[in-house]
């Protein structure tokens, strides 16, 4: 699985997914900090990348086209340090990963995590 780390969350999320046998980019990396979210969108389906982030956009622009990528994996948690997050979050990730590389929408906070498959429709 490859993901793309917004700009709302630490570059240091890289080496924490790297070490676990997962690709992945920090979009200060490979775009302008100025990019619009649908720009973000549009890299990460091209790329075939999982977007990581705090931002709660993402989820809205894809029920909003209804398309079926890229995956979105959205923490909804206070604490988003990699230090802190990282043990709820990477088994959460193994969890759906399957789901993740089909084309979902994930949400994760401290008490439980969804998944939604791509496209989203109501119901």
């Amino acid at each position: 699985m490859k993901f793309l780390i917004d700009m709302n969350l630490s570059p240091r999320w890289c080496s924490i997914l790297r070490f676990e046998g997962w690709e992945s980019v920090h979009w200060s990396d490979v775009g302008s900090s100025s990019a619009s979210d649908h720009e973000i969108l549009e890299w990460a389906l091209k790329d075939r990348r999982v977007v990581l982030t705090h931002d709660l956009d993402f989820g809205a622009m894809l029920a909003a086209t209804r398309s079926s990528g890229p995956s979105v994996a959205q923490v909804r948690t206070q604490d988003v340090r990699p230090q802190t997050l990282a043990p709820l979050l990477v088994p959460v990730l193994r969890q759906y990963e399957a789901e993740l590389e089909a084309g979902a929408l994930l949400v994760v906070d401290e008490a439980r995590s969804r998944v939604r498959l791509l496209p989203l429709t109501r119901g």
